[in-house]
């Protein structure tokens, strides 16, 4: 089924936040930010920005009339700086006029006075000075120490891997207008709208059901809009309360650039060792994730970061250390991979240290230590239906892996001026939340009595398709037309408590959701229609919108059926509430059983590398994915290729830098630069794993979301093969992204200052 919202989207006929009409006496707001990483406030004056013409409040800390805290798993983040800052872009005030130029204007006339402070923006240094936002985390396996006396090669290293900017072409926003009986109702730029709800009914010092979220749709997402969307929404809403008057805020560009927190940059060192056979018998990590200046996500993120740090290797004794280190950066939040990506790149880094010092191709040790059906994660869940040696054998086949492989030496020996390099990516990703209460979903669903359907459920779409399988497992239940169906906005008067869409688990769990109350509802018209056609419900099917008995077509037809259940008055509206099962995990032990099933899938990446002027385009990207029964596959390869050029991005171009004092130096499309069409690989292949999907994916269609965008750290490795190809000399180190200066310096062995 075709996506029903691409004809909407491409005609520019879909509503996004800032589309929406506005009211009749509608103000907008800005916020004045702090300009400076670190320090105490010593003044704050906003009487001239009040005094502007068109300017109606100015709002900050002290008028907030409940809590001034949006930190969701702790409470660390003031809404409004209160005392101190603690990034650059941090929010002090919120200035609302009956415009937007007026209000930004007024901006200027805010006068605050900040005594600095020390600025720290590398995590180690934070660590070394005990700045933690958590404690740290270990997760171990076997026995470590004696597991290095065993090892034949040893080798260890250090990798960086920096942040990344989500630019969503929606940026952040809100709108919100006061209802009756003080009641509040927000339109959020949002992928988690019982959170907005939640924390807008803590800010204002009300219960949450005077507080109404809506979302028809995001603009984009990756995880920039899971946490750090509720802050502009408390900020419109806390106004919007206050006047009585709808309020509105869309954050330009820039601003939601130099405001928001990207994914997280990781330090880490690594310890590896081998046996002679090359098999991994000790592996061994400390990172240092930099959180910024508030937790936000980061200690959820951490954990994925961990229970990843194997990616699709069995390693018998594993040691895993990880810091979340405090900042003066924005707070860091969750993107595409969730800390996943980040730990893929220590491990890969690794085994491509040992491949180098070992002289040989480091296809050789990953294949070597596969995961197998039975083997056991380094976190205490037993490895089932694994297939990713048959993803790398059909890889192989598919592609003729060897030919490959010597067409590129043939390259490398007959051209001195251009390198080509191949490199392996295989991945493994587990998909759940990997907190247990999260995992869980409601769908509300109405049959009416034309036949039509509406479905409202917690997922948000934005852009992935979420809405298109969720009608598609309507559609399938019911065995109807799929035209017939609705998706209605996400809603939390119509479906409460819902999870925020991460974690790849949208579908997934809304879907199931949907599904129980679909079957609820089929239940009792089949057994309504046995009783009018004298037949027993297990002979009674519905199927293309007819009802069957005994498997021969009835006169009955699905409009007739569910006209003939309003009139015998049987509910044609039905609640479904999905859990997912054998979900648990001791965060004492750190052993358990976290994830549902894990994807699995192995990329083939190319390169062409210009070794004169260090610049590189990529030739190929050639994969197999274990997408399971793909219930969408033209949805699912797009998301393929997407999570693909996205982590090639992150791996070779999107360069986030901070100067010293923690302001944000790639602060616009000028200086921060993301993959367009260039930097898509000339030739995208996706083969589909021929495999049956778990029965805990919907309709047996596993996730999509964020396993594909690990491919993209292939990119990495290739260039560097295609570096080792041009300069002998070169001795691999594992700081991303690759860009083409970092390149240039180390085909010809320039030290970095």
């Amino acid at each position: 089924m075709i996506n029903p919202d691409a004809i909407q989207h491409v005609t520019g006929r879909s509503v996004y936040l800032d589309d929406i009409p506005v009211l009749r006496d509608t103000l907008f707001g800005a916020v004045f930010a702090s300009p400076v990483a670190h320090g105490r406030i010593v003044s704050f004056d906003c009487g001239m920005a009040l005094q502007q013409p068109g300017v109606v409040a100015v709002f900050s800390a002290r008028d907030v009339p409940g809590e001034n805290q949006i930190g969701g798993i702790i409470p660390d983040e003031p809404l409004f700086a209160d005392g101190e800052v603690h990034f650059c872009g941090q929010p002090i005030a919120f200035v609302v006029a009956h415009d937007e130029h007026t209000a930004r204007k007024a901006l200027k006339h805010i006068r605050v006075e900040i005594a600095e402070m020390e600025v720290i923006t590398d995590p180690r240094e934070a660590c070394r000075r005990g700045m933690l936002l958590i404690p740290p985390r270990t997760f171990r396996s076997g026995n470590i120490d004696a597991a290095w006396l065993q090892c034949a090669h040893i080798f260890e290293g250090t990798t960086e891997s920096g942040g990344q900017e989500h630019l969503y072409i929606e940026t952040q926003g809100a709108y919100a207008c006061p209802t009756e009986n003080n009641g509040i109702k927000i339109h959020s730029s949002t992928q988690g709208p019982t959170l907005v709800q939640h924390t807008t009914a803590v800010v204002l010092g009300i219960p949450m059901h005077r507080v109404e979220v809506d979302v028809a749709r995001l603009g984009g997402g990756f995880g920039g809009k899971e946490d750090q969307a509720t802050a502009w929404a408390c900020m419109v809403a806390l106004a919007a309360y206050k006047l009585q008057k709808p309020v509105k805020m869309c954050l330009h560009r820039l601003d939601d650039m130099q405001m928001t927190g990207k994914r997280h940059p990781y330090s880490a060192d690594f310890r590896i060792g081998l046996t002679n056979d090359l098999k991994i018998i000790a592996y061994q990590a400390i990172m240092y994730q930099n959180g910024g200046a508030a937790a936000d996500l980061s200690p959820a993120i951490l954990d994925r970061s961990l229970f990843h740090a194997t990616n699709c290797y069995h390693i018998a004794n594993t040691e895993i250390l990880a810091y979340s280190c405090k900042t003066n950066l924005p707070p860091n939040t969750a993107f595409r991979g969730f800390g996943g990506p980040q730990a893929m790149f220590i491990m890969e880094s690794a085994i491509a240290k040992a491949a180098h010092e070992l002289g040989l191709p480091a296809i050789e040790i990953q294949q070597r230590n596969l995961l197998s059906e039975g083997d056991v994660f380094h976190y205490g869940q037993t490895a089932r239906h694994v297939n990713i040696g048959t993803c790398l054998q059909e890889a192989s086949s598919r592609f003729d892996l060897p030919n490959l492989i010597k067409r590129v030496n043939e390259f490398n020996a007959a051209n001195t001026e251009m390198k080509k390099g191949l490199a392996l990516m295989p991945i493994c990703f587990g998909i759940s939340f990997t907190n247990k209460r999260m995992n869980q979903a409601h769908s509300l669903v109405h049959v009416y009595h034309d036949g039509s359907i509406g479905v409202s459920t917690g997922a948000v779409e934005m852009g992935q398709g979420v809405n298109a399988k969720i009608r598609q497992v309507a559609a399938a239940v019911f065995s109807v037309d799929a035209s017939r169906i609705k998706l209605e906005t996400t809603n939390t008067t119509r479906v409460a408590n819902t999870s925020p869409t991460a974690a790849s688990s949208g579908a997934d769990l809304n879907g199931k959701a949907t599904q129980i109350a679909c079957n609820a509802i089929l239940a009792r018209l089949k057994a309504l229609a046995a009783e009018a056609l004298k037949a027993n419900e297990q002979e009674i099917e519905v199927r293309e919108e007819w009802v069957w008995k005994n498997k021969q077509i009835t006169h009955m037809h699905w409009e007739q059926l569910v006209e003939l259940a309003v009139g015998e008055r049987v509910s044609l509206s039905e609640t479904g509430h999905y859990a997912t099962p054998y979900i648990d995990f001791d965060k004492e032990a750190a052993k358990g059983h976290p994830f549902a099933y894990h994807v699995y899938g192995v990329a083939i990446l190319e390169t062409t590398v210009d070794c004169i002027r260090g610049i590189y385009h990529f030739d190929r990207a050639l994969i197999v994915h274990d997408f399971g029964n793909s219930i969408n596959p033209l949805i699912d390869l797009g998301q393929v290729e997407g999570g693909l050029v996205q982590g090639i991005g992150w791996m070779t171009m999107e360069e986030v830098v901070y100067n010293e004092k923690g302001r944000l130096l790639s602060d616009s499309l000028s200086t921060y630069k993301v993959p367009d069409i260039y930097a898509v690989p000339e030739d995208v292949q996706c083969i589909p794993l021929d495999t049956n999907g778990p029965e805990l994916a919907i309709m047996r269609s596993k996730a999509v979301g964020e396993p594909p965008f690990m491919y993209g750290i292939g990119a990495f490795f290739a260039l560097q093969n295609a570096i080792k190809a041009f300069n002998p000399d070169y001795v691999p180190d594992f700081d991303a992204p690759l860009t083409p200066e970092k390149v240039l310096m180390r085909l010809f062995g320039v030290q970095e200052e």
